[in-house]
């Protein structure tokens, strides 16, 4: 692979965690207006739970991490994807676990007002 392509790689990897890490809290909004879609946003938040609880490993992160190593770049940090282009940026540095919580609680809230405007089964 060239060096551009390996560069791409990592420009399309930190543009799809960007993208992953506004879908996580504003999916279920989305919803809202296009109900088909709150299956992507329940697998959108079940992946992150895995990723910040069980610490599963993320793939866009192992992919970015495979590249810049092929394209000659300076490596993520051994923390990642979020302590090395959000936290201090969109957060106060040291704060990722209350925007993980706000994150989370928002695709909650979601949730409820997904719920709450599905059509309920009429009994006669």
């Amino acid at each position: 692979m060239t060096r551009k392509v390996l560069s791409a790689t990592v420009v399309f990897t930190v543009a799809a965690h960007f993208a992953y890490l506004a879908y996580l809290p504003s999916g279920g909004f989305l919803a809202l207006r296009w109900p088909r879609s709150i299956a992507l946003h329940v697998a959108t938040v079940l992946w992150g739970v895995g990723v910040v609880v069980f610490g599963l490993p993320c793939p866009l992160t192992e992919l970015e991490q495979w590249a810049r190593g092929r394209a000659g770049m300076d490596p993520l940090p051994t923390s990642g994807f979020i302590d090395r282009y959000v936290a201090g940026v969109f957060y106060p540095a040291g704060r990722t676990g209350a925007a993980q919580v706000l994150a989370f609680a928002a695709a909650a809230v979601s949730w409820l007002a997904f719920a709450s405007k599905r059509p309920r089964a009429q009994s006669d």
